[in-house]
């Protein structure tokens, strides 16, 4: 079923799993961040089945959503989180015409990290890699992620890392904004078939971003966790120009709701296919998957 006001319908490559069972892992101070800083509403805080996620997807027009298995710091501190890959494959295997699975990263668990993503792909369907530089504060051209790098080229998926400011997730453990955009320059040149994914729209560094991306074949924008109303401009100028192949549309759900982001998206004067190519067909293409 299309959506109204669109003959396509969206993909969402940035979402987060919400359901009591994953919330369980998560851990208890969030939520002054996640209520009184960003605005997510209790009801969506206090965990959602994949029923509703699924029946707000439609709402909003989104045929499909990455699910993230985060990787949020070192396990061990009582501020970090890593959500089991088990809890989002499992959400794939329920609705695989809906979700597909993204594995995170964690830096410090070294080539026992690296071997699990690489059986989260082969083995289980995951599609691509997660990454927050700043939970681990190491910038993305740490040598510490370069065996990640490594398999997801041999994998042949892309990976989504975390670019721009940092916020303060938890007073137990405030991470330095270490994702400055230039940082995946050397990333791209040691890796040139790497695909890149630079989410949350680099902000405030967004120009450096664009020029990331404009520089090298495989690094790309993603839009999520930032209302698409305050985008820079210059974001904006550039899906609709000579960007408008190395842009994808994510939401960070919760931080954004679905419909919410839709309908700001749908305010701005995008070019029709400029537009198509941000919420669907380019997220199809850097992942490979079929249309």
């Amino acid at each position: 079923m299309t959506h109204p006001d669109r003959d396509y319908l969206a993909i969402d490559a940035v979402v987060n799993i919400q359901t009591p069972e994953a919330l369980a892992h998560r851990p208890d101070d969030r939520t002054e961040f996640y209520k009184e800083k960003i605005g997510v509403d209790g009801g969506t805080f206090d965990g959602i089945s994949l029923e509703e996620m699924l029946r707000r997807m439609d709402t909003a027009g989104i045929e499909r959503s990455f699910l993230i298995a985060a990787k949020a710091g070192p396990n061990g501190h009582k501020a970090s989180f890593h959500m089991p890959y088990d809890i989002v494959s499992d959400a794939v295997k329920q609705h695989p015409d809906r979700f597909s699975a993204l594995a995170g990263v964690d830096p410090t668990e070294g080539m026992n990290g690296v071997r699990a993503l690489q059986k989260a792909v082969e083995g289980d369907g995951f599609i691509g890699a997660h990454l927050y530089p700043h939970w681990f504060e190491l910038a993305p051209d740490h040598a510490r992620y370069y065996p990640f790098y490594a398999k997801c080229v041999e994998l042949d998926v892309p990976i989504q890392l975390q670019v721009g400011q940092s916020l303060i997730y938890s007073k137990a453990m405030p991470r330095r904004s270490v994702g400055q955009p230039i940082t995946l320059d050397s990333v791209a040149c040691d890796f040139p078939e790497l695909k890149l994914i630079g989410i949350h729209v680099g902000i405030p560094w967004t120009q450096e971003m664009i020029a990331m991306a404009w520089k090298h074949e495989n690094v790309f924008i993603g839009t999520d966790a930032h209302s698409p109303k305050y985008w820079p401009q210059e974001l904006v100028r550039y899906i609709n120009s000579y960007g408008q192949d190395k842009v994808i549309f994510g939401t960070d759900f919760p931080i954004l709701g679905f419909e919410r982001t839709m309908e700001e998206i749908d305010a701005i004067e995008l070019k029709p296919a400029a537009r198509r190519k941000l919420l669907r067909d380019n997220v199809l293409r850097i992942y490979g998957l079929v249309g």
